[in-house]
């Protein structure tokens, strides 16, 4: 028997939902799945970073950028991201050379990952693709709405930054307490860091899957899959710091190799967190996943 309500039964049985959703992970080939969304991801990430920098340029500073770049790959890609930050910094010194065609292919290789994500979602959500379906132009779209919101969580953290900056060296008071700007300048933008990565995974749950999904749920989702990276990426920080043997192993591929292991991590969170929702979302149909008939379609069951 159920309980009365999904939640219910997730905090009756909490194990028990925790096997099912780690075997419909399994199920749904999660680990291979991820490992797509990172090695596009890999390929995405300049140019996406690129393309809100050449737009950003024409109305921030190009220091205070560069400052902003390297906080937010800080989020993304904990190891090595120093290495990212200073190609993005000579590439957006000479960005007018590539030209118009330049430019596309930038558009191109920015959409990729988002659409491999897309994609993995569906598989995931493969039960909403029974009741729902999306315009091929709205996935068309996706990437690069997602990329215009990147650029104004890029702005929003620039001139954040650039405020704080200018301030720096003040030291207010606060019930007798003299604050310390420089650790508040960089405390406030990890924080503004956090807050965007929990604004972006609640978007990517509550977007990438067809059909409309809670609002509530998908917040969740991002937040647990915030808090999920943010302990990872800090032991992985730790371990190819202290432990590894990437760079003896690899020796100048060690860099690559690292950006994508990282990649690959945040990936299998992110999925594992849609396969969270979808699991839920099994139990909300008694425990079945819903398939053709419960859609109104005709054909075989599907288990």
């Amino acid at each position: 028997m159920h309980a009365k309500s999904p939640l219910q039964y997730v905090l009756r049985h909490p194990g028990r939902f925790l096997f099912d959703v780690l075997r419909g992970f399994r199920d749904n080939q999660g680990l291979l799945l991820a490992g797509a969304v990172a090695y596009y991801t890999l390929l995405s990430i300049i140019p996406v970073f690129a393309l809100v920098l050449i737009v950003l340029s024409q109305f921030v500073e190009q220091a205070q950028l560069h400052d902003t770049v390297t906080t937010i790959l800080a989020l993304v890609a904990p190891i090595r991201s120093d290495v990212i930050a200073t190609h993005l910094e000579a590439f957006l010194s000479h960005w007018k050379v590539i030209g118009t065609m330049g430019l596309l292919l930038l558009l191109f290789f920015s959409s990729l990952a988002f659409t491999v994500l897309e994609n993995a979602m569906s598989m995931i959500f493969f039960h909403r693709r029974f009741r729902h379906s999306r315009h091929y132009l709205v996935s068309v779209i996706l990437p690069y709405a997602y990329i215009s919101l990147l650029a104004a969580g890029f702005l929003v953290v620039s001139l954040m930054s650039g405020w704080l900056d200018q301030h720096s060296a003040d030291t207010p008071s606060l019930l007798g307490i003299d604050i310390d700007m420089s650790s508040t300048t960089a405390t406030t933008l990890y924080l503004l860091g956090v807050f965007g990565e929990v604004l972006l995974l609640t978007s990517v749950y509550l977007v990438m899957p067809v059909g409309q999904l809670a609002w509530t749920h998908a917040l969740v989702g991002g937040i647990a899959a915030t808090l999920l990276w943010e302990l990872t990426r800090h032991a992985l920080v730790w371990y190819f710091t202290t432990l590894s043997f990437v760079s003896i192993i690899y020796g100048s591929l060690a860099t690559t190799i690292i950006i994508l292991l990282s990649f690959e991590f945040a990936a299998i969170i992110l999925l594992l967190g849609a396969q969270v929702i979808a699991e839920y979302e099994r139990i909300d149909h008694g425990g079945v996943t819903p398939g053709p008939d419960q859609a109104g379609l005709t054909g075989p069951e599907i288990n």
